[in-house]
C-alpha cells in the first residue's frame, strides 16, 4: 500500500474512533500493526486534527461559556470543566515522567476492548436505574479527570467511554449531558498530551525526515472525519443506547484474540 494512500486511511481511522467509544489509540495501534507503523510526530498531528474538528462542532458552546462567565450557571460549568483537565493533569503527569509508554502488542488493547465493552453496558444499565441527572456535579467532574488518565494508561480502553460512564455512575446520568461535558473536557485535555508530546520530540529533534505531505493528508482527514462524527454522535445518543459500540468492541477483542497469534 501506498504511503499516502496509508496515511490518508490512518487520519480517517483518526478522525472515526478519537470520540466514539471504541478507543482511537487502540484501533492506530492496530491499523499500524498491518499498514507500518508511523512516527510519534505523525500520531500528535492527525490528533491535532480530532481535537480541532470538535473545537469546530462546540465552538458556540465554547464562546457562550468564555463570554457567559458572569452567569453563575455558566461559571460554575466552566469551573468544574477546568476542575476535570487539572485532575487529569495533575496525576497525568507524573505517570507521563515516570515513562510509562503504550505496549507494542495487539493482545493487551484486545483484552482492554472486550472488558470495556463489557463495563459499558453494565454501566449504562446501572446509570439508567439511578436516574436521568443533568448536573454536573463535584463529584462528575473529579471521577471524569480520574478516567481519562485510566483511559490513557491502558489503551483500548477509550477516553471517552471511560469518561462518559464514570460521568453517568456518578450522576449525570442523560447521555447526551454526560457526553458534552467529557468532550468539552477532552478539548484542553488532548491539547495539552498533545502539546507535551510535541514538545519532547522537538526537544528530542525527533522531527525531521517526515513526509510532510503525508501528514497534512492525514491530518485534513481526520478533522473531516472527526467533525462529521461527533455532530453525528451527539443526536445518535439523544435516542439511542450505546450497547452497539460496546457489542462492535467485544466483537473486535475477541476477533483478535482468535486471530493473532499469541504475544502478537
Amino acid at each position: 500500500m501506498s504511503d499516502p494512500l496509508s496515511a490518508l486511511l490512518l487520519g480517517i481511522l483518526e478522525g472515526l474512533t478519537e470520540f466514539l467509544p471504541v478507543s482511537s489509540t487502540g484501533h492506530l495501534l492496530i491499523a499500524q500493526h498491518w499498514l507500518g507503523a508511523r512516527s510519534d510526530f505523525f500520531n500528535i498531528v492527525i490528533q491535532a486534527g480530532a481535537i480541532l474538528a470538535i473545537t469546530l462542532v462546540f465552538r458556540q458552546r465554547i464562546w457562550d461559556l468564555a463570554t457567559g462567565l458572569h452567569d453563575r450557571a455558566n461559571r460554575d460549568y466552566a469551573t468544574k470543566l477546568a476542575a476535570a483537565f487539572g485532575v487529569t493533569a495533575l496525576v497525568g503527569l507524573p505517570v507521563r515522567l515516570a515513562g510509562w509508554e503504550l505496549p507494542e502488542t495487539v493482545t493487551p488493547i484486545a483484552w482492554a476492548l472486550i472488558l470495556g465493552g463489557v463495563w459499558m453496558i453494565v454501566a449504562e444499565r446501572v446509570a439508567e436505574r439511578r436516574g436521568d441527572g443533568i448536573e454536573v456535579t463535584w463529584t462528575v467532574a473529579v471521577l471524569v479527570g480520574l478516567a481519562q488518565v485510566v483511559a490513557g494508561v491502558f489503551p483500548g480502553t477509550s477516553r471517552s467511554a471511560a469518561a462518559i460512564f464514570m460521568a453517568m455512575l456518578a450522576g449525570l446520568g442523560r447521555r447526551s449531558a454526560a457526553t458534552e461535558f467529557v468532550f468539552l473536557v477532552g478539548i484542553p485535555t488532548m491539547f495539552a498530551a498533545s502539546g507535551y508530546a510535541f514538545l519532547e520530540l522537538w526537544k528530542e529533534g525527533a522531527m525531521g525526515g517526515e513526509a510532510w505531505g503525508d501528514v497534512a493528508l492525514a491530518f485534513a482527514a481526520a478533522t473531516a472525519t472527526g467533525f462529521v462524527v461527533v455532530k453525528w454522535l451527539l443526536g445518535y445518543i439523544k435516542k439511542h443506547r450505546f450497547t452497539g459500540f460496546a457489542v462492535y468492541r467485544i466483537l473486535l477483542g475477541g476477533a483478535l484474540l482468535l486471530w493473532l497469534p499469541a504475544g502478537d
